[in-house]
């Protein structure tokens, strides 16, 4: 008896314990998604007329959205184009300022110093470098007898402008966890690879790499999370424009909630965005985590 008063009194204090976190995230996270599907089952009441239930009319729409699917494209290739290369670069960064050279600290603060900057101020730092007259690509350009480009105006090269700039912007912040990831290798496989006499190449690719796995994956899924939520710079920068050629799905849920005021398709497009999410984070739980070895 007694025995079960205190599992039962162990059980209360661990519910407790959990009641602000739930409590937190049921307010700020669940009943906000909640809400969201719901809005979109409706079309807006206009002149103080209330809200027209329509089931899945707002994704019929959707589906034959010709700005949406071309959002959805630019979206698919902003993420092919920065994730793979700001993983790539942030390990290339991570095994060089790993290494014993002189100023390590000052590379890596160098490194490291893009991710300080906030989203805004770093993006009018890269209007400086992309105005049409007097930016900074431009001047080398024209130095070398080239004619200039205008970077963002132009819808061939607005949208890898703009991946470029992220890629600066997120490599020195993954380069922080594969740096702590690899001071985390114990040095005696090294030493070991050395006596067998293994090539640097093959050791990277036959230990480091494998064992960097869970870190990659951390990585990978929060570089997929930064390509879908990208709102600020693009305001800063292109404003989804030169027609559309930048626009990407979360801009194009502010601009249908802020610019066109019907909130009940920005519910719809938000939707889809958190389905993707999650089919994501299924794969991740239920695929990657059994194939990555966290020890």
């Amino acid at each position: 008896m007694l025995i079960q008063n205190a599992n039962r009194r162990m059980q209360i204090y661990g519910a407790l314990l959990l009641l602000p976190a739930a409590v937190l995230l049921g307010t700020f996270a669940y009943l906000p998604t909640v809400s969201t599907l719901i809005n979109s089952l409706f079309l807006p009441g206009f002149r103080g007329s209330p809200p027209e239930f329509v089931g899945l009319e707002n994704y019929a729409l959707l589906i034959e959205d010709r700005t949406f699917w071309r959002v959805a494209r630019n979206n698919l290739i902003y993420a092919l184009g920065t994730i793979p290369t700001s993983i790539a670069l942030a390990l290339g960064m991570a095994l060089f300022v790993n290494a014993r050279l002189p100023g390590r600290g000052f590379v890596r603060m160098a490194y490291f110093t893009p991710t300080i900057l906030p989203m805004i101020a770093a993006a009018n730092i890269w209007m400086f470098f992309y105005a049409p007259q007097i930016g900074l690509f431009n001047k080398i350009l024209g130095a070398l007898g080239i004619s200039g480009v205008n970077w963002l105006g132009d819808p061939s090269v607005a949208l890898t402008s703009v991946i470029v700039m992220t890629v600066w912007k997120e490599a020195g912040f993954f380069m922080i966890f594969y740096l702590a990831a690899l001071q985390s290798i114990p040095p005696e496989l090294k030493e070991a690879s050395d006596l067998e006499g293994t090539g640097r190449w093959s050791f990277f690719w036959r230990v480091t790499f494998p064992l960097l796995m869970p870190t990659t994956l951390f990585v990978l899924i929060n570089a997929l999370i930064n390509a879908v939520r990208v709102v600020d710079h693009l305001f800063i920068l292109t404003k989804g424009g030169p027609n559309n050629a930048t626009n990407l799905l979360l801009y194009y849920v502010y601009e249908n909630a802020f610019s066109f005021f019907d909130r009940t398709y920005a519910a719809t497009i938000t939707v889809v965005i958190l389905l993707v999410l999650a089919v994501v984070a299924t794969v991740k739980f239920t695929i990657l985590d059994r194939r990555t070895h966290y020890q």
